[in-house]
């Protein structure tokens, strides 16, 4: 896991533009800690296109949980959360895409074990690709909508 956060930690550094993540239950180790939480702070004040999407198998776990991702996608409109349409339910990977050219990839979701790779066009545009295809489909959990009031 610790290799994991790292290599997470070091790809984010790279980002300019935008990242993609398909997790299955928000990945609080990866994605509930200062330091990631942090650099998506930094990257939105430094960027105003910057954008994060997220695609969850179940946010049920992680909104229960207070995950911090989930607060901070309710107040800011460039980052948005989808629940994975049920059609794709059955996918058992986890990544995360950085600027459609950095790649971190879990083949098992519920294990952090894969790959990460600075520099790799061609696989990161096939998961880019798929996760366009999942987010079409996908709509946000009503738990996870920002209430304006």
């Amino acid at each position: 896991r610790a290799e994991t956060q790292h290599a997470t930690d070091l790809l984010i550094e790279q980002v300019t533009s935008g990242i993609e993540i398909y997790s299955r239950e928000l990945d609080a180790p990866l994605y509930n800690r200062s330091e990631f939480l942090d650099a998506i702070n930094h990257l939105r004040t430094l960027n105003q296109l910057f954008r994060l999407r997220i695609l969850c198998h179940d946010p049920e776990t992680a909104i229960k949980r207070g995950h911090r991702l989930i607060e901070l996608a309710r107040k800011h409109s460039n980052i948005e959360i989808r629940q994975v349409h049920a059609d794709y339910r059955s996918y058992n990977e986890a990544f995360l895409i950085a600027d459609c050219t950095g790649l971190i990839h879990r083949p098992l979701a519920d294990r952090y074990e894969g790959t990460a790779n600075f520099n790799s066009l061609i696989n990161a545009q096939r998961k880019y690709n798929y996760f366009n295809e999942v987010w079409d489909r996908s709509e946000p959990h009503p738990d996870l909508r920002r209430l304006h009031i």
